[in-house]
């Protein structure tokens, strides 16, 4: 193993003990040293541990224009290809992305990387309250919203990306009466070799914030516990 991402869900584990069937260490890219006997298209040449035994068919292989590092963000970049596929066209449409709210060095980069406007969240507010501030900004109500759906518009689509509580109240005769479509999104199915391919071509731009070696893994959580930097890695 060479890089190896760490995202919310493996704060969870390591701070709760389990996060429904995830492992701890799903963010990763490393150097093939050995193949069993039927495996052909995978050679000595190019997950929270020094070596990890797995099936060649889930393996992808990266471009030579690629690092390790990048490839170790492909998953956490495919979580959000398949979200984007999963809430419609979004071109053209006014979007609002709820998660980065809570951290300023994320809302910065945020900023960074395109971001019209900036929300600080805090936990104290109240749902209605933030969705009405959201319609300010844009000067009207998101059409797709990522993980908040009362600041959505009616007709709108919400796409909810991230783990919550296993039980979350919402108002789903607001939803119905309103006809907002509700999208589960589950991690991503058939999107890594798109994200090879953007990342390959340089459409999109990923950057590790923070490096430790596998000495540090408890540091490396204890940072992105604590939410700071964008992303982890080992």
């Amino acid at each position: 193993m060479y890089s190896v991402g760490i995202c919310g869900s493996d704060v969870h584990y390591w701070q709760n003990g389990r996060i429904g069937d995830l492992v701890l260490g799903h963010e990763a890219s490393g150097h093939v040293v050995k193949v069993g006997s039927a495996v052909t298209h995978l050679k000595d040449d190019g997950t929270l541990c020094r070596y990890y035994k797995h099936s060649a068919n889930f393996c992808y292989k990266l471009p030579d224009n690629l690092t390790y590092k990048e490839g170790a963000l492909i998953e956490p970049l495919s979580v959000g290809i398949h979200a984007c596929r999963r809430a419609g066209d979004t071109l053209e449409s006014s979007v609002f992305v709820c998660g980065a709210d809570l951290s300023s060095d994320q809302l910065a980069k945020a900023k960074e990387i395109g971001a019209d406007f900036l929300l600080t969240v805090k936990k104290e507010n109240e749902p209605k309250d933030m969705a009405k501030k959201v319609e300010e900004m844009l000067g009207c109500m998101p059409q797709i919203s990522i993980e908040c759906r009362a600041a959505t518009r009616s007709g709108g689509v919400v796409a909810p990306v991230g783990f919550g509580a296993e039980m979350t109240t919402i108002s789903l005769l607001n939803a119905a009466l309103r006809e907002v479509d509700i999208r589960g999104v589950f991690r991503y199915c058939n999107i890594w070799l798109v994200a090879i391919s953007m990342l390959a071509s340089k459409k999109v731009n990923v950057k590790v914030t923070h490096c430790f070696p596998l000495e540090q893994a408890v540091q490396a959580f204890e940072m992105s516990r604590q939410g700071l930097g964008v992303k982890g890695e080992q």
